[in-house]
């Protein structure tokens, strides 16, 4: 992980990694995602994480971010207002759209060269972008990938190539 991330980034980045390699471990596809809070205190506060459980419960839509928004439960528009969305792999347009809905003004990014989703659509909306290129990230989905290309193709709405 990059030393120049700050204390929030960190601890953010890590947790979505985290939950990226719990979730390859059962058997899903590793993408995490969680959601810190720069509360009043100045201290940064993890609301709720999750990874992509499409795999796991049999789910269309659970991806990365929509299963940490699930398990933050329900938050005043305020709260997301001050928080950041970390997510190891570029949000798809599904992801996006949830960000967008609730507004979160920062979302960081472990890595975008295995996917790259809905950036463009979400700076052009206001949000600061940052995608740290974190190895670790990289490397787990590049394995995944390798291991199983047709849930990862699944999971981005494609056909596998034959």
């Amino acid at each position: 992980m990059p030393a120049q991330l700050s204390e929030a980034d960190r601890l953010g980045l890590e947790t979505a990694y985290l939950e990226a390699k719990r979730g390859y471990e059962e058997g899903g596809i590793p993408i995490g995602s969680c959601l810190v809070h720069h509360g009043e205190s100045g201290k940064p506060k993890v609301l709720g994480k999750g990874c992509n459980m499409r795999v796991q419960k049999e789910s269309a839509t659970l991806h990365g971010e929509i299963s940490a928004l699930e398990n933050t439960g329900r938050l005043k528009a305020g709260v997301y207002r001050g928080s950041t969305i970390y997510t190891t792999l570029s949000p798809c347009i599904m992801c996006t759209g949830a960000i967008l809905l609730y507004r979160f003004p920062r979302v960081v990014i472990g890595e975008n060269r295995n996917y790259v989703g809905g950036e463009e659509l979400l700076k052009k909306n206001g949000v600061e972008v940052v995608v740290v290129d974190d190895e670790r990230c990289k490397e787990l989905m590049e394995r995944f990938i390798r291991e199983k290309p047709e849930i990862w193709y699944e999971d981005i709405g494609e056909e596998t190539p034959k």
